[in-house]
């Protein structure tokens, strides 16, 4: 269900300066595939990672041992802030294999929806007010109108509230009546 184990990671986003980066911390919840918590800044640090787990836990009401979180071997994912604030949280920390690159897949494949969805700006980024707003549009976006297709078509938002089981319900009586009134259209 929601709110049980949880997947983050950062990623780079271009700036106008090459080699200069803005960094996108994302974390995302397995189950629902909702973005629950994200965050842009100048620069990776534990700290602000650690920062950005205290608001998700509050704005989610997650209680001490309720949540994995599970993310790769990055020196803010293993900092020692970010151990602390998640023990003092009650958060357990969970990470990839050493050496394997390819153990948060779902992180991964958020971020590719990220930067091809056909809105992704052409140019890099002007300034971080300007990522930051491009990725809070895009947060909306993906959590509230887009029908994911790894949870049946449904947008993360309705899966994370339990919404889903409604309209999987009512999606299958469609498709139910339709078998029944054309049984030759299925196989």
């Amino acid at each position: 269900g929601p709110n049980q184990i949880y997947t983050w990671d950062i990623t780079y986003l271009p700036t106008r300066v090459r080699g200069v980066f803005f960094y996108l911390y994302l974390v995302l919840d397995i189950y629902s595939r909702k973005i629950v918590g994200w965050q842009v800044h100048n620069e990776e640090l534990s700290a602000l990672a650690a920062d950005l787990m205290i608001d998700i836990c509050e704005r989610e009401g997650i209680k001490k041992s309720q949540v994995v979180l599970h993310s790769d071997n990055g020196s803010p994912m293993k900092g020692a802030t970010m151990l602390a604030t998640l023990q003092e949280l009650g958060v357990i920390p969970s990470f990839s294999r050493p050496s394997v690159s390819n153990d948060n897949p779902y992180s991964e494949s958020m971020f590719r929806t990220l930067k091809y969805c056909p809105q992704y700006p052409e140019k890099p980024f002007l300034d971080l007010s300007a990522c930051r707003a491009w990725v809070g549009q895009f947060v909306q976006w993906y959590n509230h109108n887009h029908l994911h297709s790894g949870i049946k078509f449904v947008t993360p938002e309705q899966r994370h509230n339990g919404e889903d089981r409604v309209i999987l319900a009512k999606r299958k009586d469609v498709y139910e009546e339709a078998k029944r009134k054309h049984p030759n259209r299925w196989s």
